[in-house]
This record gives C-alpha cells, structure tokens and sequence, in this order.
C-alpha cells in the first residue's frame, strides 16, 4: 500500500494520528481510540522501510540514520498536512503521523472561553497552553496566532518542530521557522529574535533551561510569548517552570514569571456524546492574589484561587468537566473517570 494511499485514509476517515508498525497492519486513532484499517495486511520491514523512507530527502534520510529519531512535517498538495516521527523500534523503522488540517482553526470554534480571547488581545507577557500529548495544544496555539493576525498590525515569529498550520499573513506579518531547517536550536533562535523585531513570539514548545529561561525574558521585555508546556494543570506547570531551574536563581525566576505571566490555559480531551471529542480545559489569570502566591511560593493556594475566581474568568477542571456534563456534552461516567483522574 502506497504511504500517501494511508495518510489520506487517516485523513478521511477522522483519525488524529496513523501508527505504522512492522509485524502489524496499519493503526488509526479515531476519537482517542486506537482503530486497525479494515482489510489492511500486516506491514513488514521491507514495506515500512519503503513507503517511509519515499517521503524523505536524503538530507532527512542521513540525519535520520546518524539520530535515529526524524520530526518533520509533509503535506499532500490540497489535501493535508501530518507532524511525522520517524523512530526505530527493535531494529526496525516506526511512523506515527499527526493529522493537521489545511485550515487554521479559530478560537470560536475551539469553544474557548471570552477571558481567552482577552488573553491574547495583551500585548505583552507570557501565555502558556498546556496539556498531555494530543490534546490540542498546537491547535489552539495556531487560533491564537490566526486571530492576532486577523485584528491588528503585529510581526508574527513562529518558532515550531516542525511547522504544523501554515498561516497566510492578513493584517499581521507571519513568519514561520522549523528546527533544523530554518533554525538550529530554540535557544539560539530565541537569543537571536530581538533582532527580528518580533511583537509575537510563538514557541511551539518549552523542552530545556534554556529556552524556558530566554522566553520569560521576552516575555518581561514587552513582547507577547505564547508557548506550551507538556503539564497538566496551572499549578504543575508553574511548579515545572521553577523547578527547571537550579536552587540559586529559583526565587528570581518565581519574581519574573510573577510580573511576566499573562495566564495558563490546560485543556485534555474528553469523549463526546454522540461521537468526537470536546476540550474541559482550566483557566488561570495572573491577578495580583496569583502573582503574590508564585512570588512567595505557595503554589498549593493556586487551586483554591482558581475556584473562587470566577468572576476573574477562571475555572477549574473539575468546574468544567461538570459544566460539560450539566450541558449534556460528555456522559457522567467519562465525567467521574476524569475527576477522579485529577484528585
């Protein structure tokens, strides 16, 4: 079977991801569930190393080879787009290609709240969307980039691995860089992006010291930083971003990220009645009580202040995974597994 034959397989049929697996017929995963291709025939080593390495240059095919892991994006012209990696698993090569259609979502239609789109129209500091793997972070990273771009004059950078959603420019400039092509490393890209005369920046994601340290620093000299974070909820996530750093600097980083954080937006996605998946997402503000309990280090409180900020905008998890439900958007039983999830 033709390679592009299962991306657009994947596509049509809803997946979010395709699995290739050497002794195993194709996998999609629809709705969060994994799902083998009707009628496919187990694929062997000879017919993964062929269909996959069709879609590599010889670049991607030298550094794949010397790294033994490839992150790239590759598009079927006027079809889709997939987030590929490309890894080895016993000694033999693996796929797994995220499904990323060719429109750039909105805000609307993510079902994010109004205080989300109020987050973004700020001109400064840090907004961090947060979540498990798969749960739509890059998506919702992408709507908050298309509707800056819709509604002022602003220098867009992207910096991604790779580039999921192209966006094309409309009131703002975009300019979209991939890591290893248009870039080395998030850090030097960050150390260097002042010059570039950025008003957004987007990280795509925060993996090291490094970059996590020159992105609150962008954030605290006037430029919108919007980034993801692999955490759960806002309270991990700014454990996490203290944490990374060594003890000596941990009380300037919790100083900074107190004056520079905008808010933190985690989201995981949960079945949906009637088939399909829905976000229950966590909001936190950085009001003047947040910004006191991260400089003082009581980061157990931010629960607590979430809950009882609803005139702020904030809710929890668990206030939304109960709003879903009231809405009749998601069954009490996904409901309870959820909630039990997070005590």
């Amino acid at each position: 079977m033709n390679i592009n034959t299962l991306f657009k397989k994947a596509t049509e049929n809803g997946a979010s991801d395709l699995h290739i697996i050497v002794g195993k017929p194709p996998i999609l995963r629809i709705d969060g569930e994994l799902k083998i291709i009707d009628g496919a025939a187990e694929i062997t080593r000879d017919a993964a190393e062929t269909m996959i390495f069709s879609i590599l240059t010889e670049k991607q095919k030298v550094k794949f080879i010397e790294e033994r892991e490839l992150d790239i994006s590759y598009e079927i012209a006027k079809f889709s787009r997939y987030r590929i990696n490309i890894h080895w698993e016993k000694d033999n090569i693996g796929l797994v290609a995220r499904v990323i259609s060719n429109d750039v979502p909105k805000l609307e239609d993510l079902g994010l709240p109004p205080i989300a789109h109020k987050m973004i129209e700020r001109t400064s500091g840090l907004l961090l969307v947060t979540g498990p793997t798969g749960c739509g972070k890059s998506t919702t990273l992408a709507a908050m980039v298309e509707k800056i771009n819709s509604m002022r004059f602003a220098n867009i950078i992207t910096l991604e691995d790779p580039i999921e959603y192209i966006h094309k420019s409309d009131k703002s400039i975009i300019k979209q860089r991939q890591l290893g092509n248009d870039m080395l490393s998030f850090e030097g890209a960050l150390r260097h992006v002042l010059r570039q005369d950025p008003n957004v920046i987007m990280v795509g994601e925060v993996r090291d010291l490094e970059t996590m340290a020159a992105t609150i620093t962008l954030a605290e000299t006037g430029h919108l930083v919007l980034a993801t974070l692999h955490t759960h909820n806002a309270a991990q996530t700014i454990d996490r971003i203290i944490d990374v750093f060594p003890p000596h600097q941990q009380a300037q980083v919790r100083l900074q990220l107190s004056i520079s954080l905008n808010g933190i937006i985690s989201q995981q996605l949960l079945p949906k009645v009637g088939g399909g998946r829905i976000a229950a997402r966590e909001i936190l503000i950085n009001t003047p009580a947040v910004a006191n309990i991260i400089r003082e280090n009581k980061i157990p409180q931010i629960k607590s202040v979430i809950q009882t900020s609803a005139d702020e905008g904030m809710f929890s998890m668990e206030q939304n995974i109960k709003d879903l439900l009231q809405q009749g958007l998601i069954e009490e039983t996904t409901a309870l597994a959820y909630i039990n999830n997070l005590q």
